[in-house]
């Protein structure tokens, strides 16, 4: 099995188009064709991490967060950053991370939260825009219900909770083929008029090159009429954060206590309790201040992220609480999601890989500690 075995089972659930674009996301360090004796996944690659992952002989680091999020213009071991490279690269260690496409996945970083809380009805919180696409194309009649199906099985035609969905009408096409054409249907250098199915699905960007591979072998002409148009529609399945609700309402204080118990927390930063029980849940995994009026619009009576500066609490108006349980707290539980994910594919689709080589990282890389 190789690296880009690994990865493209990540992809499935974390697809890189789904990242922010300041992020930088996928392999970082490494070759995708290299053979992959073991997986360390973790939520940071520090030095630590890669002195794990040579000891557990895995050459392969899964990593949330990227080492290299900047430009490196020198690699010469002066800070954490050069050193984790330059260790990496002495020991054939490979470095994949996903970070923001893992945060916009539905089933991603904010999904485990919720589901850690124990949290129903989840929907995304802030929908990602430009992630949809629509494919239209015109095909012989009798060949319709054949190319659409086609186009459903790679992708087209999924919109939230719903698939194969697609907008289809009738009409006439016209064409006239020149001397070096080969038309399936009329004659070279005659008009011909065919009776033509309008088609049109939509799509996830990522799966573009799939659907067109798809409409060029099955639609039957020889030159294939279509256009793809970029969509400025949000998708309600992907994007960063995510509300939903608690089976019975809590009040502020046992929810609070929950909250520190289910995050392994001592300490929680919040703002002024305001006597109202808890029961919608908005939350967002890493620093969030960005999302507090998006929390509030969604009638949220909490709002659970990390980084918030002292005027940011002021933000919450009394609308809602503003719970800050840290950065690292609120995404730790993310590289559990990813090791659980990979046994399940590796173990059911690609036994390739030795049972158990998919390893969870037993170190803490919370740089912050607390008195």
């Amino acid at each position: 099995m190789t690296i880009k075995d690994i990865t493209n089972y990540i992809e499935e659930i974390a697809p890189l188009s789904y990242a922010e674009d300041f992020d930088n996301v996928g392999l970082l360090i490494g070759n995708y064709a290299t053979k992959v004796t073991g997986v360390l996944v973790t939520l940071d690659t520090l030095e630590m991490i890669v002195d794990e992952a040579i000891d557990k002989n895995c050459n392969l680091i899964v990593s949330f967060h990227p080492i290299i999020f900047g430009g490196l213009k020198k690699i010469n071991g002066n800070n954490y950053v050069e050193r984790v490279v330059l260790k990496a690269i002495k020991n054939d260690i490979a470095i994949y991370a996903m970070h923001t496409a893992l945060d916009n996945s539905f089933v991603g970083v904010n999904a485990k939260i919720c589901e850690m809380l124990g949290l129903k009805n989840r929907q995304v919180l802030i929908p990602k825009q430009h992630q949809l696409k629509k494919l239209t194309t015109y095909v012989p009649n009798e060949n319709a219900e054949y190319l659409r199906t086609k186009l459903f099985e790679t992708g087209g035609g999924n919109i939230g909770n719903y698939d194969e969905c697609s907008f289809n009408t009738e009409g006439y096409g016209t064409y006239r083929g020149n001397e070096n054409s080969n038309p399936v249907k009329g004659t070279k250098g005659e008009l011909h008029t065919e009776k033509e199915t309008f088609i049109s699905v939509i799509f996830e960007k990522q799966n573009e090159s799939k659907l067109l591979k798809s409409l060029f072998k099955n639609h039957p002409y020889e030159e294939v009429a279509y256009d793809v148009v970029s969509l400025e529609n949000s998708h309600q399945h992907i994007g960063m954060g995510m509300v939903g609700e608690l089976e019975s309402a809590m009040n502020e204080d046992d929810f609070l206590n929950h909250l520190k118990k289910t995050m392994k927390t001592d300490c929680i930063r919040h703002s002024k309790l305001l006597g109202k029980s808890i029961k919608k849940v908005a939350v967002l995994g890493g620093a969030g201040s960005f999302a507090i009026s998006n929390a509030i619009a969604a009638n949220a009576d909490i709002y659970i992220t990390s980084d918030i500066k002292y005027h940011e609490f002021y933000l919450a108006e009394n609308k809602l609480v503003i719970a800050d349980i840290g950065h690292y707290e609120s995404e730790q539980f993310t590289k559990n999601l990813l090791v659980d994910y990979l046994t399940e594919k590796i173990t059911t689709f690609a036994p390739a890989l030795p049972v158990g080589r998919i390893i969870l990282s037993d170190k803490n890389t919370n740089p912050i500690y607390y008195k």
